[in-house]
C-alpha cells in the first residue's frame, strides 16, 4: 500500500466531516405550478428530498402528518427521503409526481408544468444522495424535516436573499449553463440547511454530531476517518487524545453510542461497501487499504458486519 502523507488534522472535526457532505444529484426539477395543483412525492430510500420556493406559496405535508407552510425564499429539506405531498389547497388532487409529464432538459434535469391555470407557484425540487460515509453518518442524525424560512433567517445570513434571488433569476430565463448553475445552487442551499440545523437545534449537541464537537472524542473520530488502515485499539486512541484507557472508552461509548472498536469496524465496512461499489480496487487491495492483514481476515469481518461476503456484495451493488 502506498503511504499517504500524514496531513495534519484541522482544528474542528465537525468541519472536517462537513467537508465530505458532497451530493450526487439524482434528479432536479423546475416546477411551474398553477392552482389548483397538488403532487405526491413518494419515499426515496437512502436519498434526500429538497424544495426551494422561488415564487408563490404552498403547503408540504409528510406522510406522518407534519405540515409545513412555505413561501417564496424558503428552503425545505427532508433528509431521510420521506414521502410527502405538496399542494396549493388541501382539496387539490395529488397525483404521483413521477406519473406527470416532464420536459427533460437532460437526464438529471427536467421542467414540470402542472395545474389548473390559476395562482402560480414556482419550485425547484430535487432528490440527491450523499456518497461519503461521513456524510451518511451526519444525515442519520438529522430530523425528518428542516425548514429554512426566508422571513426568519438569521442576521449572519445576509447572503441568503442574494442566493435565492440568483436562483429565481436563473429559473425564469433560459441562459447557457443555466441547468448547471441551478443544480449547484441547490446543492449549496441543502448544505446550508444542514449547517443551520447543526447551529440551532439542541439535538445537534447529542450523538455522533455531539461527539464530533467534543475536543477529545472528536479528534479520535477524525483520526479514525483519516486513517482507517491503522491498527486502532482503545489504548492507541486513548493515547492519541491523552486520556486514560478506561476514561476514553467510557466517554466514547457514552457520546457515540458504540464502543471504539465497533466504530472502527463499522467505519471500515462503510468504506469497504463504497469501494466495492466503485469497482476500481480488488478485494485484496480493499483489505490492505483498510488495515487487514489478509483478504480472508477482511472477508470474515465484512461478512460478520453485513451478512454477505465481499464478492457477493460487489455483484449485488
Amino acid at each position: 500500500m502506498t503511504e499517504r502523507p500524514d496531513v495534519p488534522l484541522i482544528a474542528d472535526p465537525l468541519a472536517e466531516a462537513l467537508h465530505f457532505v458532497r451530493m450526487d444529484g439524482m434528479f432536479y426539477c423546475r416546477s411551474e405550478l398553477t392552482a389548483p395543483w397538488g403532487v405526491d412525492l413518494p419515499p426515496m430510500d437512502d436519498c434526500v428530498w429538497f424544495h426551494v420556493v422561488t415564487a408563490g406559496d404552498c403547503t408540504l405535508v409528510d406522510y406522518s402528518g407534519t405540515e409545513c407552510r412555505v413561501r417564496a425564499g424558503d428552503v425545505v429539506v427532508l433528509p431521510h427521503g420521506s414521502g410527502h405531498t405538496a399542494f396549493d389547497n388541501a382539496d387539490s388532487p395529488t397525483p404521483n409526481v413521477f406519473d406527470l409529464p416532464h420536459d427533460y432538459i437532460s437526464r438529471q434535469y427536467a421542467v414540470l408544468r402542472h395545474g389548473g391555470g390559476g395562482e402560480p407557484v414556482d419550485l425547484i425540487c430535487g432528490v440527491v444522495q450523499f456518497g461519503h460515509p461521513a456524510a451518511r453518518s451526519l444525515i442519520k442524525m438529522l430530523p425528518d424535516l428542516i425548514h429554512i424560512s426566508a422571513a426568519a433567517t438569521r442576521s449572519d445570513w445576509q447572503w441568503f436573499a442574494g442566493l435565492m434571488s440568483l436562483m429565481a433569476a436563473e429559473t425564469h430565463t433560459t441562459r447557457p449553463g443555466g441547468e448547471a448553475v441551478v443544480t449547484r445552487l441547490c446543492d449549496i442551499l441543502v448544505i446550508q440547511a444542514i449547517r443551520s440545523w447543526i447551529d440551532t437545534d439542541p439535538a445537534a449537541q447529542l450523538g455522533w454530531v455531539g461527539a464530533l464537537r467534543d475536543p477529545s472524542i472528536g479528534h479520535a473520530i477524525a483520526m479514525i476517518h483519516r486513517h482507517p488502515e491503522r491498527a486502532w485499539t482503545v489504548t492507541t486512541l486513548a493515547n492519541e487524545v491523552a486520556m486514560s484507557r478506561s476514561g476514553f472508552s467510557a466517554r466514547f461509548s457514552d457520546l457515540v453510542g458504540q464502543s471504539p472498536k465497533q466504530y472502527v469496524t463499522g467505519w471500515r465496512m462503510q468504506l469497504a461497501q463504497d469501494m466495492l461499489h466503485e469497482g476500481h480496487a480488488s478485494i485484496l487491495e480493499i483489505a490492505d487499504q483498510l488495515g487487514y492483514q489478509s483478504e480472508a481476515a477482511f472477508s470474515r469481518a465484512f461478512k460478520r458486519e453485513t451478512g454477505r461476503a465481499p464478492s457477493i456484495a460487489r455483484r449485488g451493488m
